[in-house]
């Protein structure tokens, strides 16, 4: 009989990594940034343990929107008034919080449970290419679908 392994959240190493979001399709960036913040790109993966890593997103003021998606699609909101439902176009959305809309993007692919936030802490968007994490010594990733 094989054992299985089971990670828990004291063996997890972590690594800080920087992703440059420059010229790639929105939704081709959240995934690929949730499969890191899941730790699905690690043998010692475990669904109900978080194994991720640190993610950074740089340049989200050049993430690219493929066909009509700038005028059709809206970032919708309530209030939970009557009457509260707020849309702003991407157009306006992408040109005014980049930062929020590649953050968004990536919240809709992660669980949603309390393990699911407690991933997405470790992501940070930016809306240029300078951070302030030189001091975790974060790897350069290289996404996969560049534009």
């Amino acid at each position: 009989m094989t054992k299985t392994y089971m990670a828990n959240e004291q063996t997890v190493q972590r690594v800080w990594h920087v992703v440059d979001a420059a010229g790639m399709p929105l939704g081709r960036v959240a995934s690929q940034v949730a499969a890191i913040l899941r730790g699905k790109n690690k043998p010692q993966f475990t669904p109900h343990v978080d194994t991720g890593d640190f993610v950074i997103v740089l340049n989200s003021d050049k993430v690219v929107l493929t066909g009509k998606k700038l005028e059709q699609k809206y970032k919708r909101h309530h209030s939970l008034y009557m009457g509260g439902l707020k849309e702003v176009q991407y157009k306006k959305y992408m040109a005014e919080k980049s930062d929020d809309a590649v953050y968004e993007a990536v919240k809709g692919m992660m669980p949603k449970n309390s393990l699911g936030r407690k991933m997405l802490k470790k992501l940070r968007v930016y809306k240029d290419e300078r951070h302030n994490h030189q001091a975790q010594q974060p790897i350069t990733l290289e996404l996969e679908g560049k534009r």
